[in-house]
């Protein structure tokens, strides 16, 4: 049996690319998500994360809401699950299995947005295990 490899989970989280705000409307942060190609925006309070939205949560609520009148608030999910800079990659992928969830945000020590780590960051990172392309 071999050794385990020990990775930390930014060494493949993604940087953000753009964020929300609670207040933001439900329009906004689709157009946000299709003008950065992206499928989450972790939604920020003074630079720390309070909750996530996810593209099948807006595509959902689309045909549910034709007023357009929620906001960010109205459908994030609250406090989404947060791992600190550092911390094992099998600890991070561990949790999301266990709570059937796609994404984990990463922190710095201020608790301030970092990363994300998606379920396809995941798969690149099990990809380059596979491969032996991670010492």
């Amino acid at each position: 049996m071999k050794d385990s490899i020990s990775i930390a989970v930014d060494e493949f989280s993604t940087p953000v690319l753009v964020s929300g705000d609670k207040g933001d409307s439900i329009r906004s942060i689709e157009e946000k998500m299709n003008e950065h190609g992206v499928r989450h925006i972790p939604i920020l309070d003074e630079g720390r994360p309070v909750g996530i939205i996810s593209d099948r949560d807006i595509h959902l609520l689309c045909e549910i809401e034709k007023e357009n009148k929620l906001i960010a608030s109205d459908i994030m999910v609250n406090e989404p699950f947060c791992v600190s800079l550092g911390t094992p990659l099998d600890e991070v992928a561990f949790q999301m299995s266990q709570k059937k969830i796609g994404s984990a945000l990463v922190v710095d020590g201020e608790s301030k947005l970092d990363s994300i780590f998606t379920s396809v960051d995941g798969l690149n990172a099990l990809i380059e295990v596979i491969r032996g392309d991670i010492d």
